[in-house]
């Protein structure tokens, strides 16, 4: 399969620029799955997942979406560091040339890379409020830090994460902590502006008019 696509315009480029600059804020040596079939870029992160096949942590997974200047057709798995460099590199040419074409190759393995969410059979389940959303990120960071002491690692501190962002909201919406977590560190939510949740196969997702986040239905409250 030939890995070359070609993003629409400036605009499209600088739009993932900055969504891969919060993922890799969130994750350092952190991964972007790049997938198109047509005209359209979805741009996949993972800013929290197990790391192991033990951990009983929430998979939660960024999504945003771009436009290709001609359809493509991809799947792949490369650091997120390598698409910003390329990105940079792109942004440097002279505008009159040809510019924003990607050329790259599957180079990563993540635990996270078979996790599918429902492409259809998405409903509306209501809203919940910025607010929430925002205070439910900060209060969970700050109970991270203070619960886990900087010499405690491993497993230890993996489960500790897990009880943290994989308890729900709120008993009625199902959305795990740790969306709100993502949603917030990717720069999706808006001041005051609700956001709206979806349901589809045991799986939640929270979206606004700049991305996408998805993830399995908390289990516990």
């Amino acid at each position: 399969m030939k890995n070359t696509f070609q993003l629409l315009d400036e605009q499209s480029a600088l739009d993932l620029k900055s969504y891969l600059t919060r993922a890799k804020k969130m994750d350092q040596k952190g991964t972007v799955r790049l997938r198109a079939f047509g005209t359209l870029l979805t741009a996949y992160v993972a800013p929290l997942f197990p790391a192991a096949i033990l951990d009983e942590g929430p998979t939660v997974l960024g999504l945003r979406t771009m436009e290709l200047k001609s359809e493509a057709e991809i799947n792949i798995l490369v650091p997120i560091q390598a698409v910003l460099d390329r990105i940079a590199y792109e942004l440097e040419k002279p505008a009159d040339a040809e510019r924003f074409v990607f050329d790259m190759a599957s180079t990563e393995r993540v635990p996270w890379a078979g996790v599918s969410p429902p492409r259809t059979g998405w409903v509306e389940a209501g809203v919940l409020r910025e607010e929430l959303l925002t205070n439910t990120a900060k209060k969970g960071i700050t109970e991270v830090a203070e619960t886990i002491p900087e010499s405690v690692g491993g497993p230890i501190a993996a489960r500790i994460r897990a009880e943290v962002w994989g308890r729900a909201i709120d008993v009625e919406s199902k959305v795990p902590a740790g969306a709100a977590f993502a949603a917030a560190g990717l720069g999706f939510l808006v001041k005051d502006q609700d956001v709206p949740i979806f349901h589809s196969q045991g799986w939640v997702r929270l979206s606004t008019e700049f991305g996408h986040v998805l993830s399995k239905e908390a289990k516990h409250f």
